[in-house]
C-alpha cells in the first residue's frame, strides 16, 4: 500500500484572518474591456511569475466527446483572440480540426488569479504563422520538422536520428515553416476573470461577447 499524496491542509480561520489583515484592499475588477484587463494581468504575471507566465491549459475534445487538456504557450493576444502554434497532425490539431472549439485556462499561482476563455478556433493567416516561425531558434525549428508529435516513438534514438537528418537537410540555410505547423486562434465567446479572496469568497467577473461588444456579469464564488 502506497502512502497518500501530501495534499496541503485547508487554511484555518487564523490563516484567513491574517491574510485579511496583511492584504491591501482592492477595488472591484473593471467591467470596461476584457482584453485591457487581461493585458494588465499578463504583464504583472510576466514580471512576477518565475516561469512561463504565458503558459495556458488548452482543452479540446476527441471524436467521442472525451475532454483532452495540455499546457501550451500563448504567443499573441488582441481583440481577435488568443493565439498559439502547434503541429496540426498532433492530437490537439486533429481534435481541433474535427471540433473547432476550445477552452483555455491561465493560472497565475503566485498572484492568486486565473482567467478562463471559451470559444471557436480558427487558423491564423499564413503571414502571421510565417512571422512567428521566423522568431523561433533554429534548433526548435528543426525540432518542429523532426517530431511526429503525439505519434508513437519507438525509442529516443529514433527522434535523435530525425533531428540529425533534418539538421543536415537544412544545413546553414533558413528553415522554412512546415506546412503542418499553423497558428491557432481562439476567438473568445466568454472570458472569466477570477481573483482570490479570503474565506473562499473569491471575485468572479465574466465577459460574454454580444455583437461587437461585451456584456458582463458577476458570479457567486
Amino acid at each position: 500500500m502506497t502512502d497518500k499524496p501530501a495534499i496541503p491542509a485547508s487554511p484555518t480561520e487564523d490563516d484567513y484572518v491574517r491574510s485579511v489583515t496583511e492584504a491591501t484592499p482592492l477595488p472591484l475588477l473593471s467591467e470596461e474591456d476584457p482584453m485591457t484587463l487581461f493585458s494588465a494581468w499578463l504583464a504583472e504575471a510576466v514580471a512576477k511569475e518565475p516561469n512561463d507566465a504565458n503558459a495556458m491549459a488548452l482543452a479540446t475534445a476527441d471524436a467521442d466527446g472525451l475532454p483532452d487538456v495540455r499546457m501550451v504557450l500563448l504567443k499573441d493576444a488582441d481583440e481577435r483572440g488568443f493565439v498559439f502554434y502547434s503541429n496540426a497532425q498532433s492530437a490537439k490539431g486533429q481534435e481541433i480540426a474535427a471540433n473547432p472549439q476550445a477552452a483555455l485556462l491561465f493560472h497565475w499561482k503566485s498572484l492568486r488569479r486565473q482567467v478562463r476563455v471559451r470559444g471557436p478556433v480558427s487558423h491564423v493567416s499564413e503571414a502571421e504563422a510565417d512571422a512567428y516561425w521566423a522568431t523561433r531558434a533554429k534548433p526548435t525549428q528543426i525540432g518542429g520538422w523532426a517530431s511526429e508529435q503525439s505519434r508513437p516513438l519507438p525509442d529516443r534514438l529514433a527522434l535523435e536520428k530525425r533531428i540529425a537528418e533534418y539538421g543536415l537537410k537544412f544545413g546553414l540555410g533558413k528553415v522554412p515553416r512546415p506546412p503542418h505547423w499553423p497558428g491557432f486562434r481562439v476567438t473568445p465567446h466568454s472570458i472569466e476573470f477570477w481573483r482570490d479572496r479570503p474565506f473562499r469568497l473569491h471575485e468572479r467577473l465574466v465577459f460574454v461577447r454580444e455583437g461587437s461588444g461585451w456584456t458582463t456579469q458577476r458570479l457567486y464564488p
